[in-house]
């Protein structure tokens, strides 16, 4: 976590300082376009259980490199392809705890001396765009319109509940491993819109609580800087 806010941090410096209006003219036949992102995000929760209600502020992380591929000679509209890291968190009312064969899930009104439950992912993202955008290649604000699909691989996932008397944290083998969703980022310069919505519940399955499926499929709404 701590590197990754580091990066963000030195992204921002990076936007701050290394942005100037003008271009070098010797690129106009050919240039590249938001390359590098960093973004963070409200994390809603959609096709979840009944009594399910989400807790405290459950945000997300995310950054990476994206490979932009022109198709026209303007520039204006282009493929992109790239790789990223992202952190989300889910603050609910959803507890879970280890027993000698898997995990059980209970909603706090049946955990004595409840008071906070977390779920923490990391992923790997493999974002796919189609790019449209009012650039040129002498001008770097422009609007831009850039829809999706991202897949990801979960490579961490930990659950934790804070009651009164106890503190207990581990890893959950209940999530999804393979994640994928559609993505839409819509802006102009420095500030853009980013909507993500998984097309694949979290949980697996077989992971219930009071013999519903915990479904937990994730939408998530923010900001996405773009630098270089």
């Amino acid at each position: 976590m701590k590197g990754f806010l580091c990066f963000v941090c030195l992204s921002l410096v990076l936007q701050a300082t290394g942005q100037s209006p003008i271009k070098d003219s010797s690129s106009t036949a050919n240039y590249l376009e938001d390359q590098f992102y960093f973004g963070i995000t409200y994390n809603f929760v959609r096709n979840r259980a009944e009594d399910f209600k989400q807790r405290n502020l459950s945000y997300g992380l995310n950054a990476g490199f994206i490979r932009d591929i022109p198709l026209n000679q303007t520039g204006t509209k282009a493929l992109g392809l790239g790789a990223g890291l992202a952190i989300n968190n889910y603050y609910s009312n959803l507890g879970v705890r280890e027993n000698g064969s898997g995990l059980d899930y209970v909603f706090d009104t049946d955990i004595a001396g409840f008071r906070r439950s977390k779920l923490e992912t990391h992923l790997i993202e493999i974002p796919l765009e189609f790019r449209w955008r009012t650039s040129t290649a002498t001008e770097y604000k422009f609007w831009r319109i850039y829809t999706g699909i991202k897949a990801a691989y979960v490579i961490g996932a930990r659950s934790k509940l804070v009651t009164e008397d106890f503190t207990d944290g581990f890893f959950n083998s209940d999530i999804r491993r393979l994640q994928y969703g559609l993505t839409l980022n819509v802006g102009y310069n420095t500030f853009n819109i980013h909507v993500y919505y998984s097309l694949t519940d979290l949980f697996e399955e077989n992971a219930v609580v009071n013999g519903e499926s915990i479904g937990f499929r994730p939408l998530r709404i923010g900001f996405v800087f773009y630098i270089l």
